[in-house]
């Protein structure tokens, strides 16, 4: 089955570096976008450094970390604080579709590359600038970090065991999410502006702030305080509107207990063999439920522990009511759904140099059964830069692949 390559033709500069840019471009790349990375000369995007674990031989080698981010792209080393490196950039964007950043605000300006120097060079450019907290306002030149806008915005409020737990601390979550929800946030006001253009002929300048992203994450738990008033706390596994719906013990491990209705309910309590719970007042409904709390979660957490993690996984599922172990990442990979889904992909490397092929997480969507996924693999630094600035040089305008 071919690949969808629904941006094909599509030119994306990508200046950006770290995550929330770097994951926008391989997106893009993935839907079949052109995507050349300029990096700087030298040391190349910051996450090229943040190992161990390293992929390939130790003269040619990369992180793991800086090859989740860039499949699909091509590199080239540019100073773009030089007059040359510079106008080689104008050059590029000057026949791209979309042109990726995440310099502080007005950085890009000293060296002519800012939104509106290169929109007036290009009118029908999509330009996205992506920052900690946007291009005005009394934080628009601080540099924004996932950690610190995680804290920030709210989520480490919310994430870690309950309030008042002995040692407890606010906890961020386990991946950068403020840095990918940017990346696919911006990726899809591309789009829009992609689809936009095609009716105007014009591109537009998008601001897409770490913190703003995350103020939107917080979803339903923002909407609580709107709508209620109160502060929404750290409740560990627990979820504010829900019950039962977190972490149990069970005989040998731990099991999530996800039950989202009545009807759940009800057959979760009839397979564990207390059918009689479901019919009393307190917590036939789910506002019961959540009102009983206390009392209700220490008796639903007798019931798990007698029983195997797998032995309730296999009690329940089969009757729709929702329920999980809990893995690890090695488990993940090997576990028979994410196996059939192809979601662990192996890419050929094209460094010029003998090495395995890269272990990569493919994109997650599929277009008509086929999986949407860049078959270049990440690119070393530089790995294309003679071909891109000989033909800067000829000046032939963007690089053919």
């Amino acid at each position: 089955m071919d690949r969808p390559s629904m941006l094909d033709g599509i030119r994306v500069l990508d200046l950006s570096r770290v995550l929330a840019g770097p994951w926008a471009g391989q997106l893009l790349a993935d839907y079949g976008a052109d995507v050349i990375k300029v990096e700087r000369p030298g040391a190349g995007d910051d996450t090229r450094g943040w190992g161990p674990p390293w992929w390939g031989p130790a003269d040619a080698r990369m992180s793991a970390y800086y090859l989740s981010a860039n499949r699909g792209k091509r590199s080239v080393a540019i100073d773009l604080a030089t007059p040359e490196g510079a106008a080689m950039v104008r050059q590029l964007a000057a026949e791209a579709d979309v042109l990726l950043e995440n310099y502080k605000v007005g950085q890009l300006a000293r060296y002519g590359l800012d939104a509106a120097s290169l929109m007036a060079l290009n009118p029908r450019l999509v330009y996205c600038s992506i920052t900690g907290y946007g291009q005005d306002g009394p934080l628009a030149q601080a540099a924004g970090y996932d950690f610190a806008i995680q804290a920030t915005g709210g989520l480490m409020s919310l994430t870690g065991e309950a309030q008042g737990t002995p040692g407890s601390q606010p906890q961020k979550v386990g991946v950068a999410v403020t840095d990918l929800f940017t990346g696919v946030y911006a990726g899809t006001a591309i789009l829009a502006a992609l689809v936009e253009r095609g009716r105007t002929g014009r591109g537009r300048h998008i601001d897409a702030a770490l913190l703003d992203v995350q103020v939107a994450m917080l979803a339903n738990q923002a909407s609580n305080h709107l709508v209620g008033g109160g502060v929404p706390r750290r409740m560990g596994n627990a979820h504010p509107n829900i019950v039962p719906y977190q972490v149990f013990e069970t005989a040998d491990g731990h099991l999530v207990l996800a039950i989202g209705n009545d009807g759940q309910f009800t057959r979760f309590c009839e397979l564990a063999g207390h059918a009689e719970l479901a019919r009393d007042a307190r917590y036939a409904s789910n506002p019961q439920r959540v009102a009983h709390r206390n009392e209700l979660v220490p008796i639903l957490a007798d019931w798990l522990r007698t029983r195997t993690t797998q032995a309730w996984v296999d009690l329940l599922e089969p009757q729709a009511v929702p329920c999980a172990p809990i893995l690890d990442i090695q488990g993940v990979f090997a576990h028979p759904q994410v196996l059939a889904r192809g979601l662990r992909v192996d890419l050929p490397s094209d460094t010029r140099v003998a090495a395995p092929p890269m272990p990569l997480v493919r994109n997650p969507m599929r277009f008509d059964g086929a999986a949407a996924l860049a078959d270049l693999a990440p690119p070393a630094l530089d790995q294309q830069g003679d071909a891109i600035r000989a033909a800067l040089a000829r000046g032939e305008g963007w690089p053919t692949r």
